[in-house]
């Protein structure tokens, strides 16, 4: 058996029926890893180009990480890879909890499926023995109901399940995968293809084991990592936490000096709140977009009495337990509850920080019941809350401006901060019912549905509402939301990931921030091109190999030392970094033969200062985007306006059959 590979993926033709297992051959894996690299080679290379993304034709996988089932911690992550129906582009979405390993233990390393089922199926997945079972006493069933349906059905409560709830099946473009009854892999809008495919869910039980090549050199690096990891963190680590809220003040301030955060600080952070611990410090600094991107935290939802509301400890007390994925020694989930009330929730997953964003400071509400009950809806749902949030709050600006009314919106009064309006809406966007349906594919189509001038409040990057960093203060944030594959992506590269990941220790040539730098070095974009393309190839490798971005943002992780023990491969930085540049080059080409263009998901609206705001921390600030993106494209090889690599760019990688597509003359 290959080592920490399975060295085979499934296939599942709808439309047939038909299911076989196919040998993938070492050196894809050597060059490709797993997780989205190894989903690229294969929908590349099958898949037509410009297919319709809800169609027949198009390819839907479900890929494991390289060191998934190792041991490595924090390599419990899955990809679901495809065309996106949302933006045209390239589609990926990643997540955790428990369904990668198992899809692994029943001995492949992706999933793929086409073609079209007439009725509902789930894809059962048991040691080399696969079958399509009829899904119709699921279909309609939110996605808790589901996964305990399908257990009961099956006759063992192991089998870990990837579905979809009632917006996938309703095609929703912002609808996403569910695992562990609120894991949302909820980006690029892949839950509508499996809907258009009818394929409910996946159901996967197995025990085979990941085989490792070098078994001592690789518990030795455990035991190394997990012995740092597991040291109590330092004072001033734990005093900047206990301060995290006024240190967002500080932050906010005309205070000219930024500080550099040290990875054992976002660990503390994480550990005690989860993503939750962020959300007024944030909120405050001018990280989090307030008010549809429109407003400033400390003007409109400052501190003391709105953001505090839906941050840290006024999150954390509604846990009932924390919640770790698997693998994972941090544990920055968690099993919350609303005991009564109209938002109460038996049980549902603690909102993350992109939730509370979109949910909170984008629609200016503070009630924090309220938007636990809105997380569970979508999750119930299998609808993206970064999406789903930012619909809301640029349908409610489109309200506060007459250009929608209450005879559009069902009686609903979308006012600001009106959360039982923004509860309403969301279980509308899920059902696709009244008002929902014009919502329920994203602001984008939103506001060609509603039109009246309601584009300028539709904040997205080619067609995905963008997450809840702003661009306005770490500048590089923007970069990757124009020029990822997936546009609109923030779990790739930015300043703030360099700093936190520590990448002049990986990589020499990279230079360590400084503890202390002024405001205005942030926009001094000289280093983006070095910088985010290190950064965002670095990740491609973490991605291939399932590794969370937490993982690497909490300490120093031996990303690539466990990678050559797990296969026996003995491959330098620059080999890595390589493999890295080949996914990141392949999704992007991806996108070239599919049509799209730099120009086609560029940010040139709110998130980038055009036009800028008139007050708060981030007042009078314009970036200057196509500077950081021409640079991200220059380093790389890859044209600015065309988008098209340099041809002896890709041959250098290997991707002569890309070479034949893109210089067909």
């Amino acid at each position: 058996m290959p080592n920490a590979y399975m060295g085979k993926v499934l296939w599942a033709d709808l439309t047939t029926g038909k299911i076989w297992a196919e040998d993938i051959p070492e050196q894809t894996y050597r060059e490709f890893l797993c997780g989205y690299g190894l989903g690229a080679k294969i929908v590349y290379d099958r898949q037509p180009p410009k297919v319709d993304a809800l169609g027949p034709d198009a390819i839907l996988g479900f890929t494991t990480g390289l060191l998934t089932g190792t041991g490595a911690p924090f390599t419990g992550r899955y990809m679901v890879v495809g065309k996106s129906p949302l933006t045209g582009t390239w589609g990926d979405a990643n997540s955790g909890g428990h369904f990668s390993p198992m899809l692994k233990r029943t001995g492949y390393d992706a999933v793929f499926v086409k073609g079209k089922s007439e009725k509902p199926v789930v894809l059962v997945i048991r040691e080399d023995k696969a079958e399509l079972v009829d899904a119709s006493f699921v279909w309609g069933k939110d996605c808790v109901e589901t996964e305990d349906l399908i257990r009961e059905k099956l006759g063992d409560k192991k089998y870990q399940i990837a579905c979809i709830g009632p917006a996938g099946e309703k095609l929703s473009l912002i609808s996403g995968v569910i695992t562990d009854k609120g894991r949302a892999a909820g980006r690029s809008g892949l839950g509508a293809v499996m809907g258009s495919k009818k394929l409910k869910a996946i159901a996967a039980l197995g025990d085979k084991k990941t085989e490792i090549a070098d078994p001592d050199t690789f518990s030795r690096l455990r035991k190394s990592y997990l012995e740092k990891f597991k040291r109590k963190p330092p004072f001033k680590d734990k005093t900047s936490v206990d301060n995290i809220n006024f240190m967002g003040k500080m932050v906010r301030s005309f205070f000219p000096f930024l500080f550099a955060t040290p990875p054992a600080t976002y660990k503390e952070l994480i550990t005690r709140y989860g993503t939750a611990g962020m959300t007024a410090y944030s909120a405050e600094c001018g990280d989090s977009p307030v008010k549809n991107w429109g407003g400033s935290g400390y003007h409109d939802f400052p501190i003391d009495s709105k953001s505090s509301r839906i941050s840290d400890a006024n999150v954390v007390k509604y846990q009932e337990k924390r919640y770790f994925c698997a693998f994972c020694p941090l544990g920055c989930g968690g099993i919350v509850k609303v005991k009564q009330g109209e938002y109460a929730v038996e049980e549902g997953h603690k909102p993350e920080y992109e939730t509370l964003g979109a949910f909170g400071t984008m629609c200016l509400n503070d009630d924090i019941e309220s938007i636990i009950a809105a997380n569970d809806i979508c999750n119930r749902a299998g609808l993206d809350t970064i999406s789903a949030g930012a619909t809301i709050a640029f349908a409610i600006e489109c309200y506060e401006n007459g250009i929608i009314t209450d005879r559009d919106t069902d009686g609903l009064k979308l006012t600001w901060g009106n959360a039982d309006a923004i509860v309403k809406m969301t279980k509308k966007i899920a059902a696709r019912s009244g008002f929902g349906d014009v919502l329920a594919d994203g602001v984008k189509r939103a506001a060609e549905r509603i039109g009246k001038g309601s584009e300028k409040f539709a904040v997205h990057a080619g067609g995905q509402e963008l997450p809840m960093h702003d661009p306005r203060f770490d500048p590089t944030f923007g970069t990757a939301y124009e020029v990822e594959p997936t546009p609109g992506r923030h779990t790739i590269s930015s300043d703030t990931y360099v700093m936190l990941m520590e990448l002049h220790r990986k990589f020499k040539h990279i230079k360590p921030f400084k503890q202390v730098s002024l405001k205005s070095s942030k926009y001094n974009y000289s280093r983006v091109g070095e910088h985010q393309t290190v950064n965002s190839t670095f990740v491609q490798v973490a991605n291939g190999a399932g590794a969370c971005l937490f993982g690497l943002l909490v300490g120093e992780y031996p990303l690539f030392e466990w990678i050559n023990a797990a296969t026996g491969w003995k491959l330098d930085t620059q080999a890595f970094l390589t493999i890295g540049e080949r996914i990141l080059t392949l999704r992007h080409c991806f996108n070239v033969r599919e049509g799209i263009k730099p120009v086609d998901t560029q940010i040139r609206n709110r998130a980038g200062g055009y036009p800028p705001l008139k007050k708060g921390p981030l007042a009078d600030v314009t970036l200057d985007l196509d500077t950081m993106a021409s640079r991200y494209y220059q380093k790389l090889g890859w044209n600015y306006q065309t988008g098209i690599p340099d041809k002896q760019r890709l041959q250098s990688l290997g991707l002569t059959n890309v070479v034949k597509d893109l210089y067909r003359d």
